[in-house]
């Protein structure tokens, strides 16, 4: 039989309602992303497979733009590099492909954030590890129960549901409010002369 569309939809409007209830914590997520790249500071952003899309999403659209035209900020995903990741996970092993990116980009005063729909991917979880020892902020958005990258993260938005696809479309629903809470802020500095 096949899968009905409205079916779908429903259970996309129930996760969404459920992501409503956290909107405070939504708020302080893209608060701390924005305090970060207008302090300077360096984001950097990883999951995988959707979840990589979701991390280079978040990435491009601050060192692109989401609607309007302002200054870059600084941001780069670490599942786009493809040298990167075939280097570390052939000499490293696959669980150090973000971590080894994180030791070697991240400072203190730069932020890590973190896409995985179970919680419990080895490389995001050891990323979260490498943050954490080198003095990053740490967010993650996450589905399920949060798994373990739950209480590695400063900030962990978990979206209570076991499907991949519900859940990386709350993501993407933080994902945007993020770059709207940044733009609106960049829109209101001075021009530069």
């Amino acid at each position: 039989m096949q899968p009905s569309f409205q079916a779908q939809l429903d259970a996309s409007l129930g996760v969404l309602a459920a992501l409503g209830r956290q909107a405070a914590l939504a708020e302080a997520i893209a608060a701390r992303v924005r305090d970060t790249v207008l302090a300077g500071g360096l984001l950097l952003t990883c999951g995988n497979g959707g979840s990589a899309t979701d991390a280079q999403h978040l990435a491009e659209e601050l060192i692109g733009r989401y609607r309007g035209n302002r200054r870059a900020l600084p941001a780069v995903s670490l599942a786009a590099d493809i040298s990167a990741l075939t280097c570390i996970a052939n000499d490293f092993g696959y669980e150090a492909v973000f971590a080894r990116q994180v030791e070697g980009l991240g400072k203190p005063g730069d932020l890590l954030v973190c896409f995985s729909t179970s919680g419990n991917s080895p490389n995001v979880v050891a990323a979260l590890r490498a943050a954490r020892a080198r003095g990053l902020g740490t967010i993650a958005l996450l589905g399920k129960d949060g798994g373990a990258a739950r209480a590695l993260a400063d900030l962990a938005l978990v979206v209570p549901a076991a499907d991949s696809g519900r859940v990386q479309e709350a993501h993407l629903q933080v994902l945007h409010y993020i770059c709207e809470v940044i733009e609106q802020a960049v829109a209101a500095e001075p021009m530069a002369s």
